[in-house]
């Protein structure tokens, strides 16, 4: 439902920038207060910066199947020295020795969707030991220094931590929290335009209503004037004179009350639109409310309103979280169970670390391991505990959105309703202002051929000013409950032409 007549159709992408600068005065249509509004609100920004942050959770979460490098090198040297004897009383032999070891161990690991993960690691190394007997010539010296070791093993959960659904959950969880996040932004952007637009049809009564109070203090003064002059020549009461002086009374009171309530506005639009920066000294609107029939069956506008409210969407997914939750903890209860194969090759020569590079990959002194590993609680109690939470999570999840679709639809039957008797308060409004003008016409001039009395008068003025009152105030009340039948409904952002991004 969209009023052509009342906001102008423009398209806009929300990418927030910095703040713009206001103007000294403005002259403000509907349009130009909502995207200054989108363009400065504070809370917009802040659900913009909580939507980023939550994204960059998912990011944070695929971090867990990375492959991971890790590394170490090392170098030594030991100086020993060793007394020995080959039996009690025997002579002793002294040595000394000098180790020289350098090793370095590459690792490099990975974990699998599916639940199991890989481990690679190369560790060649040389170890050279020379020495010398003390008082001999005899010496000694290491016979294989270069030796190193290839391993692979691979592990696969069978029972517990088994299948994609259970090693993703935490991404999947993380990429509908982004996905709600996105809708708590939207709904901060439909919220925001909402909002501005009862501002500005606030805004937009204070004018009108000081307006129709300024009429009627230049009517109150136009009949005192005529009474002033009638008493001097002697054919009407001082009395009417008074009673018209209190009718002036009343009007400036009137409009000093409807001065406050305007420069209120104002500061209320204003705050929305400026929250920072310089604001602009006055402002004023240049749309009006406008009366456009409203055909939208209730069937189909309930319909459209569970389609399409964000806040019905955002509890979807929180559904869809707890479900999944609900299935992890289901088999976090049982037995862990894991199958493991290792292969490993070594080598050890006296020539070079590049001999003993060949060997490894040529799988020359191979070693093979396969196994099964078992661990199960006794008892289990925390699993069992963490299973009968997340189902009871998930129940309540469950109650919500069906609390949440009763409410909506409850929303959008009774905005159906307010508009059909806003649109009718509207016409029924324009028949009374209507007719007490044209009763006010009569009564002056019945009063200015004596058939009718000052007080006569003075009433129908009044009567006119609070008809003038009630059919602006109806005319607002029909703009702001139609801005609320297409928010129920979840239609305000394509009735205004509006793209969030």
């Amino acid at each position: 439902m969209v009023r052509a007549s009342m906001v102008p159709v423009f398209a806009m992408c929300y990418s927030l920038v910095a703040q713009t600068p206001a103007p000294e005065g403005k002259h403000l249509s509907l349009q130009e207060a909502i995207q200054i509004s989108l363009q400065n609100n504070l809370q917009v920004d802040i659900a913009r910066q909580t939507r980023e942050q939550t994204q960059a959770g998912y990011l944070t979460s695929q971090g867990v199947f990375d492959w991971n490098l890790s590394g170490q090198v090392q170098s030594s040297r030991i100086d020993t020295a060793s007394n020995s004897a080959a039996y009690r009383g025997a002579p002793t032999v002294a040595s000394e020795s000098t180790s020289y070891g350098r090793s370095l161990t590459v690792d490099v690991n990975k974990a699998f969707v599916w639940g199991g993960s890989v481990k690679f690691e190369y560790a060649p190394v040389y170890s050279f030991t020379r020495g010398v007997t003390l008082g001999t010539s005899s010496a000694y010296s290491s016979t294989y220094p270069y030796s190193g070791a290839l391993s692979a093993t691979y592990s696969q959960n069978l029972l517990a931590g088994f299948g994609r659904e259970v090693t993703t959950a935490p991404m999947v969880v993380a990429k509908k929290n982004a996905q709600a996040a996105d809708y708590t932004f939207q709904l901060a952007i439909i919220n925001l335009v909402a909002s501005t637009e009862g501002q500005y049809w606030d805004l937009v009564y204070a004018e009108r209503y000081l307006a129709n109070k300024k009429v009627s203090l230049e009517l109150a003064q136009k009949q005192l004037k005529e009474n002033t002059i009638r008493m001097q020549v002697g054919t009407m009461a001082p009395i009417d004179v008074t009673s018209a002086e209190a009718q002036v009374a009343q009007a400036e009171q009137d409009i000093i009350a409807a001065e406050a309530s305007l420069a209120n506005a104002k500061d209320a639009l204003i705050r929305s639109m400026y929250p920072n920066a310089e604001r602009p000294a006055s402002l004023s609107s240049t749309d009006s409310p406008t009366l456009a029939h409203t055909q939208l069956d209730e069937a189909a506008a309930v319909k459209m309103a569970l389609e399409r409210r964000v806040e019905l969407k955002s509890a979807r997914i929180g559904k869809e979280v707890a479900q999944l939750n609900a299935r992890v903890a289901e088999n976090k209860t049982l037995p862990t169970l894991s199958a493991f194969g290792t292969y490993t090759g070594n080598s050890s020569n006296y020539e070079s670390l590049s001999t003993v590079n060949k060997d490894l990959t040529g799988s020359k002194y191979p070693g093979y391991t396969i196994g099964l590993q078992f661990a199960m609680p006794i008892q289990n109690r925390a699993a069992k505990g963490n299973l009968s939470a997340a189902r009871a999570s998930l129940r309540s999840s469950e109650l919500g959105l069906r609390d949440q679709e009763l409410n909506i639809t409850l929303q959008v039957r009774t905005a159906l309703r307010n508009v059909e008797a806003a649109e009718k308060g509207v016409k029924a409004a324009e028949k009374t202002r209507y007719y007490q003008q044209k009763n006010l016409e009569a009564e002056q001039k019945k009063f200015e051929n004596g058939m009718s009395t000052n007080f006569v008068v003075l009433q129908v003025m009044t009567n006119l000013d609070n008809a003038k009152s009630a059919e602006l105030q109806a005319q607002i009340n029909y703009a702001k409950v139609v801005t609320a039948l297409e928010q129920a409904v979840g239609n305000l952002m394509e009735a205004r032409n509006l793209t969030i991004k």
